[in-house]
């Protein structure tokens, strides 16, 4: 059975600290990348958008993207459908979900569309709520996660939708137990290994009860976001 996750970003035209709708922000840049079977895909959905009104210096600063940049860029209507049909019976993989859901259901909310929330045709799962389970009292934002999981953001110097999502996507798969695809061979394909038996005797530290209390936890986190914990079976 084909389990289909869809890891989603967005950057918007302002902040809205007071509530997704507060000064009728709109988004201009969706990005999102396909997993697989726990497997990054090539699949992608990548789009910049016209939304008709001015950014906010606030968040130009943060992505660096302006109107001039987006003159002749689609508006949200054209690229709708083509968005709808690539998420589509997915699972949702987004942090800060309420965040980007808003923006996405207030865009929806202006078409004469079947659709009116994405709650409707996805799952939504958010990883700032899985991050924060998992380490409460720390910074869960993406920067402190890759550091935390040695996931590269030297490309971050800006906030874009697409890497943000690609960066996310990493982020989940180590965070829910898994791990891409990693093959050996070609790293030693023609070196020759040599192992080297010590006869010495190996020391075994054995967890306490409250250790044993916070792994079988987590484990338990991990089943109930990913479905499948290979260490809870």
């Amino acid at each position: 059975m084909k389990d289909r996750k869809i890891i989603l970003d967005t950057e918007t035209t302002g902040m809205n600290k007071f509530g997704v709708h507060y000064l009728g922000h709109r988004i201009i840049e969706i990005g999102a990348v396909e997993i697989v079977n726990r497997k990054i895909t090539n699949n992608i959905f990548h789009t910049y958008i016209n939304p008709n009104r001015k950014i906010e210096k606030e968040a130009f600063l943060i992505h660096k993207i302006d109107e001039k940049f987006l003159q002749n860029k689609p508006k949200f209507h054209e690229i709708a459908e083509k968005f709808i049909n690539f998420i589509q019976n997915s699972e949702l993989i987004i942090h800060n979900a309420k965040f980007d859901v808003g923006f996405i259901n207030y865009e929806l909310s202006f078409l004469k569309y079947k659709i009116k929330k994405i709650e409707e045709i996805c799952k939504i799962v958010d990883t700032l709520k899985i991050a924060r389970s998992l380490f409460p009292g720390k910074p869960n934002n993406l920067d402190a996660l890759c550091s935390r999981y040695s996931i590269g953001k030297e490309k971050r110097k800006i906030h874009s939708a697409i890497l943000d999502a690609k960066i996310l996507a990493n982020i989940f798969l180590k965070m829910t137990g898994g791990q891409t695809l990693m093959d050996f061979r070609k790293k030693y394909e023609n070196k020759k290994i040599i192992y080297q038996k010590k006869n010495r005797k190996i020391r075994v530290l054995f967890p306490s009860i409250e250790e044993e209390k916070e792994h079988k936890k987590s484990m338990d986190i991990i089943q109930k976001n990913s479905g499948f914990c290979y260490w809870n079976r």
